[in-house]
Order: structure tokens, then C-alpha cells, then sequence
């Protein structure tokens, strides 16, 4: 019988595991083995790299190549019996968790006049950024919102939900995006159906919006909000260009990622949830930006223009509602193609984490005047 291979992770450098294996060492690792243990040494050096590794590969997913794939499902299931008709991003790195990218999940969903995915609520908090089509809209613990075209909308963590499109209206299709990854890994994940798969609209139509979307305004009822998500459920897309448009004449910008702007709770100013932050950045007119990595994943979607982005010195180019996404610690930089259009940029990130548990760390890059060399 062959010997077994075992791990030994050595390095040759002072303070890093560096054992060599010897015939009584083998041994003695065989015995720990037999109590469900082992020698930190042989794995240290593994488990505890000198900066980020991720095991997600940068990736473009052209809306022209997935659209007719997406548009075909509705030929092939129902939402009764698919729960959701979804077409999922999955990242030849994380195909064992299902993700887009690091702890990220992302899919297409797409719904045809008439049709309701069933209430259901889950521990995975999620958003929806919608794509295209009239009539759709979405239902969050009683609260309906109407949704267009790179409107934004939370489903929080612990919230009925269900999604449907009025029969008056066309084919819809939007970006799912999910910490049901993250959730998992943590070993959280709890998953329940509505008992009459609907829930009834309790409030005036695009009511949370109304209340909490006022600039520089906040509802003074009751005693306020005290949940761990933003009460604003719909983020819509007119405003925030408006608001990209209006910052953009004061400033500068950032040289990482031009006109920036991040999606907050407007009761905390804050993420808008615990576990997934949301941006829209403005790149202007032939912008191109200087390359920075930092902790975090990013799924990115283009809401508007086309470009390319230069990722660990790879070029991916992209255009309008193609999906692209940015692995932690990547180098990552981003160009305007156009010398007469702004391009925007939505970003759904797992941030608030890094934050939260002081892991966020950022680097400009030095050489080459900030920007990468091609490889």
C-alpha cells in the first residue's frame, strides 16, 4: 500500500513553520489522527498566509450571451416549481459554494406578466437591482414597492418577501444578490415558506420610500427604527443619478473609483444591511481611474455606459447590465470607454463585515503611476 501524502507547509523564512518530516514524525502524526487531531505546524503556514488569497477568479458575465439563456427558463419551469427561476453566477473558484464572488451569491431572475414567486423568508439577507421590463415589484413584510429599470431593493434578513410583475406589464428581469454563502459557512441558514404563500399589502404602495427618502430628512413617528437593515426598502434610480450628477460638479472625485457614492440606512447612516453594502460610482467621460486592492469582494453591475477594468493586470471589458466582479485583495482599476458619456458602476459588496469586524485594509498601487501593466 502506498504511503499516504500529508500536508507539510513549509516556509524557510524566521518565524514561519519549517519541520521537516522525518519516519518518527510521520508516526507521531498517524497517532493524532487516531483522536481526531493534528500538528498546527504542518498547516500553519497554510491556514495563515502572508495577505489574502482568494480562491474566486475575476469574471465578466455578458448580459448579451445570458439574456436568451435567461429568457429560455420561462419555457422550461415555473416559479411554483423552481421557488425561484434563477440562473446563478458561479465562479470557477466557488463553484463548491455557489457563489459569484468570495462569500457573494448572484443570479438573473426572470418573471413573465402575471406570474408571483411564493412569500417566503430566509436568514440570507438580498437585494435586487432590476434590469429590464415594466411591472414588476416586490413585497417585504407587508410593504409593496413598484420597481423600474436600475431601481435598487433590499429583502433583509428574517423578511417575508415575494416578487411578482403585474399582468399589465412585460417580461422582467433583474440581479439577485445574496449572503447565503456567508450564511452558511457561518452555519446560520434558516429557510421558511409563507403558510399561504402570500402576505397581504399592509401599507400604501412605495410607503418606505416616500417616508424614509426625503434628503436630509427623517420621519420623527413613533419610536423610530431599530432594526438591523434599512427601513428605506427601494432605492430608486433616478434619484441617485440625479445625486452622482450633483456631486460630481463639487468634486474631484476619488482616484480609485471616481464619483462615489454608497447606499446607507437613512436611520443610522450606516450600511443599508448588516452583512452586504451597496455603491453607485460615477466614472466621467474617458476617466480612468488608479488601482487600488483592499479586503472585501465586489459583484459589479453596469447600470449605465461601457468600459473596461483592468483586474490583477488582466483587461475585462464590459458594457450596459454585463455583471463583473473584483475577488479581495485584487488590484482592480476602472476606464471610461467613452470620451462623451458618463459610465455607472453599482457595486454589491460584502464591506459592512470587513468593517465591522476590523478586517478592512486598502493599498494604492505604488509603481507604474498607479496604474497596472498589462499582462
Amino acid at each position: 500500500m502506498a504511503d499516504k501524502q500529508r500536508e507539510n507547509h513549509r516556509e524557510d523564512v524566521a518565524g514561519r513553520a519549517n519541520v521537516e518530516d522525518t519516519p518518527e514524525l510521520l508516526a507521531y502524526y498517524e497517532d493524532l489522527e487516531r483522536y481526531k487531531a493534528g500538528a498546527l505546524w504542518t498547516v500553519a503556514n497554510k491556514i495563515e498566509p502572508w495577505e489574502p488569497k482568494s480562491q474566486s477568479e475575476p469574471v465578466v458575465w455578458r448580459y448579451k450571451d445570458l439574456r436568451q439563456h435567461v429568457l429560455r427558463s420561462v419555457e422550461l419551469v415555473t416559479p411554483e416549481k423552481a421557488g425561484r427561476r434563477v440562473i446563478y453566477l458561479n465562479n470557477p473558484g466557488r463553484t463548491d459554494v455557489a457563489a459569484a464572488v468570495g462569500w457573494i451569491y448572484g443570479g438573473l431572475q426572470v418573471m413573465n406578466p402575471g406570474e408571483v414567486a411564493s412569500a417566503h423568508r430566509h436568514s440570507a439577507s438580498a437585494i435586487r437591482f432590476i434590469m429590464e421590463g415594466a411591472g414588476a415589484y416586490t413585497v417585504v413584510d407587508g410593504h409593496k414597492m413598484t420597481l423600474g429599470a436600475n431601481d435598487f431593493v433590499l429583502t433583509p434578513n428574517g423578511t417575508w418577501h415575494e416578487h411578482g410583475v403585474e399582468a399589465s406589464g412585460s417580461p422582467c428581469i433583474w440581479q439577485d444578490g445574496l449572503d447565503i454563502p456567508f450564511v452558511n459557512a457561518m452555519e446560520a441558514n434558516f429557510y421558511e415558506v409563507h403558510p399561504d404563500l402570500s402576505q397581504a399589502v399592509g401599507y400604501e404602495v412605495d410607503d418606505m420610500t416616500r417616508t424614509w427618502g426625503n434628503p436630509g430628512l427623517k420621519p420623527m413617528v413613533g419610536d423610530g427604527w431599530n432594526k438591523g437593515y434599512s427601513p428605506m426598502f427601494k432605492y430608486e434610480w433616478l434619484p441617485t443619478y440625479d445625486s452622482l450628477q450633483k456631486y460630481a460638479g463639487c468634486t474631484d472625485g476619488s482616484p480609485f473609483d471616481g464619483v462615489l457614492m454608497e447606499y446607507v440606512n437613512p436611520a443610522t447612516n450606516g450600511p443599508v444591511m448588516q452583512t452586504l453594502g451597496a455603491s453607485m460610482q460615477m466614472l466621467r467621460p474617458g476617466e480612468a481611474t488608479k488601482a487600488h486592492r483592499h479586503t472585501g469582494s465586489g459583484l459589479y453591475h453596469v447600470a449605465k455606459g461601457s468600459g473596461h477594468s483592468i483586474i490583477n493586470g488582466k483587461r475585462y471589458d464590459w458594457a450596459e447590465h454585463d455583471i463583473f466582479c473584483v475577488p479581495s485583495w485584487a488590484w482592480h482599476e476602472h476606464v471610461n470607454g467613452s470620451d462623451r458619456d458618463d459610465a455607472c458602476l453599482f457595486c454589491l459588496s460584502d464591506l459592512p463585515v470587513m468593517r465591522a469586524l476590523g478586517l478592512y485594509r486598502e493599498q494604492a498601487f505604488g509603481d507604474n503611476g498607479g496604474n497596472q501593466p498589462l499582462l
